[in-house]
């Protein structure tokens, strides 16, 4: 559970921090998204994580397991995974600026904390990895922060 805790607390106290490091105008080092549009996805993922958006499973019955061992792995997500809800598109940006999106993403991690507070049993579907408990999406929701900040070419491990 340590480890689970250690990638909560970054998630909860370090990650907007280190996304607000990044200057807004950087390029990815692959991918479509910029700066606000990554910040913005990541609000999305989260609103997935505490329940408010809610998505049936995309991803076949029988690969879930599959998909749901991968997750619990510390191997990163490789670069231009696609996502089939997002599709080949960018998403257009919908906060008027750069600070409004990471306020935006700290409300939604905030939210997610908050759910698993009151609920620390609640299972919460990801349309790609089925049905997910605390553990897991702080394990999904880590992995996917790293993943982003790799693109923008911040490289630590926390």
């Amino acid at each position: 559970m340590e480890n689970v805790e250690h990638k909560a607390s970054f998630l909860k106290n370090e990650f907007v921090k280190t996304l607000s490091s990044i200057n807004p105008e950087m390029k990815g080092l692959w991918g479509k998204m910029n700066v606000q549009q990554m910040v913005e996805h990541m609000s999305f993922s989260f609103r997935q994580a505490n329940g408010k958006d809610k998505y049936s499973l995309l991803t076949p019955e029988e690969n879930v397991a599959k998909a749901q061992a991968f997750l619990m792995t510390d191997k990163p997500f490789r670069e231009n995974t696609p996502n089939a809800i997002i599709g080949e598109n960018t998403i257009p940006e919908k906060n008027a600026s750069i600070a409004d999106a990471l306020n935006e993403l700290q409300t939604e991690i905030n939210d997610f904390f908050a759910l698993f507070d009151a609920q620390p049993d609640a299972v919460i579907t990801n349309p790609f990895f089925g049905d997910l408990n605390y553990e897991m999406w702080v394990q999904l929701l880590h992995k996917h922060s790293l993943h982003h900040l790799r693109q923008f070419g911040i490289t630590t491990n926390p």
